[in-house]
């Protein structure tokens, strides 16, 4: 960790609860939610305040939308986006996303700049404080705190004293490096091209996918009539910074789709290589990692925002039950964090490789072991719900005490209740506890904060405690 002093209460430093830094996808749901429940919450961006409409991530997946629906906001996003029920990958795998058990059974394609103006105006109109231009030099815990050194784009040097800090800062995050955290992993691929166009030919697929032994690329709409490509060849080994045109791009698609449905009109052309990596300690003392920050993996299943988002979205309840509820054993609650969220990393850092290294088989025999694979996946239906349950985040469980109810720790799925749909009552940020009709009260445990009570429409007999964030806390029944 960079250790430097700072003198106490000189001008030049400031106070808040929370500090985040990077104003991410992952940065801004978490202060939202925060600023939501009345804990003060500074965002640290390092870049102007300005929002460009190119994106590398443009999926949403099912569960992520769950977590904007507890917010309010799905339905906008929905509105601006174009649903996928189903997917063809490789030519021959078929996967049916209606099957999922959720409000939303689809992947949306919706560009990352739309999901941050959503979640940059929440936070904004609960009252995050936002510094653009701004980065961090270094970090110092002490006592109750951590202050953050920060140099701001007119040239003065700060400080910002909080209770917690959590970065969320990318993969070349400040906040890591300033923890002297290793972030151990490998460069999977590289030299992946990525390119926004305008296409002479409609694809077949509203999502068309697929890889040969010499290449693989993905086209997907944005629903404007713009459409992403990615693409690798195996015999394109040019670092980043070479640039790409576009005639590159064509070629990639021919060689693994057969077409370059008559790309044109590029508006963005990048290159940039995939790592797999995971830092060890999601938690440092006062000091939280989450997103790119604390894992990255290649863009396969399309899971990195969606990962993120789902570990801000752990965290902040339990931010907001230390700060604004007096939970008891607050360092036990937030160990959770990394108990529940690391494991969660680790999966979507293999899963993400593994579709990966399925579209790059190259050799007969690793061609065949993707034969087998989607095969198996086409015939066997709980083979194929269980890995469309993994990569939409709806499959995702945490650990649960021995001895627990069967449900704990599992997705609480959103329930038709008296009161309303369940995701609707986690607008407010509190925990819900269902119970049978006519069951007033149920044996639950206290819960570190507020709790509202809900019941079920029909004959259900088992009581559930919900948390914040949509998981089962206790169940009984």
């Amino acid at each position: 960790m960079t250790e430097r002093t700072v003198a106490p209460n000189t001008p030049a430093t400031t106070e808040t609860d929370v500090t985040v830094v990077g104003a991410g996808p992952t940065g801004l749901l978490l202060a939202g939610d925060l600023a939501a429940a009345g804990v003060r919450v500074t965002v640290i961006e390092r870049r102007p305040p300005t929002r460009s409409n190119l994106t590398r991530a443009f999926g949403v997946h099912a569960r992520t939308l769950e977590l904007l629906d507890a917010r309010g906001l799905a339905d906008e996003l929905v509105a601006k986006g174009t649903p996928i029920t189903g997917l063809r990958l490789f030519r021959r795998l078929s996967l049916d996303l209606s099957r999922l058990a959720s409000r939303f059974p689809y992947l949306l394609i919706a560009p990352q700049y739309e999901v941050e103006r959503l979640l940059e105006r929440r936070a904004r109109d609960a009252g995050a404080d936002f510094r653009y231009g701004t980065q961090l030099r270094g970090l110092s815990q002490e006592g109750g705190s951590v202050t953050a050194e920060l140099h701001d784009e007119d040239g003065r040097d700060t400080a910002l004293r909080s209770r917690y800090l959590v970065g969320t800062d990318g993969m070349r995050s400040s906040v890591r490096k300033s923890l002297g955290l290793p972030f151990p992993g490998v460069s999977a691929i590289r030299s992946i091209l990525l390119a926004d166009v305008r296409l002479s030919e409609e694809p077949e697929n509203l999502l068309t996918v697929n890889g040969t032994g010499r290449a693989f690329a993905f086209i997907a709409p944005f629903g404007d009539g713009w459409y992403r490509v990615m693409g690798w060849r195996r015999d394109d080994p040019r670092p980043d910074d070479r640039p790409v045109e576009l005639e590159d791009v064509r070629e990639v698609a021919r060689l693994a789709l057969g077409t370059d449905y008559g790309m044109r009109d590029p508006r963005w052309l990048s290159r940039f290589h995939s790592d797999e990596r995971q830092v060890p300690e999601y938690r440092r003392g006062r000091v939280f990692l989450a997103g790119d920050a604390a894992h990255v993996h290649s863009p396969a299943g399309g899971q990195g925002m969606n990962t993120g988002l789902q570990d801000a979205a752990n965290l902040s309840w339990k931010l907001v039950a230390v700060l604004r509820h007096d939970a008891p054993d607050p360092d036990g609650l937030l160990d959770t964090y990394q108990a529940e969220r690391h494991p969660v990393g680790a999966q979507v850092v293999r899963s993400s490789g593994a579709i990966v290294r399925l579209a790059m088989a190259h050799t007969p025999l690793e061609r065949l072991g993707r034969a087998l694979t989607t095969s198996l996946l086409n015939v066997v239906r709980p083979a194929a719900d269980k890995a469309m349950g993994m990569i939409s985040g709806i499959g995702i469980s945490y650990g649960a005490p021995q001895g627990a109810h069967r449900l704990t720790g599992r997705r609480a799925p959103d329930l038709a209740l008296r009161e309303g749909r369940l995701y609707e009552l986690l607008r407010k940020g509190e925990f819900v506890l269902v119970t049978p009709n006519g069951a007033e009260t149920a044996s639950a445990p206290a819960a570190p904060g507020p709790v509202a009570r809900a019941h079920y429409r029909g004959s259900n007999r088992t009581a559930l405690l919900v948390r914040p964030d949509g998981y089962i806390a206790w169940a009984q029944g």
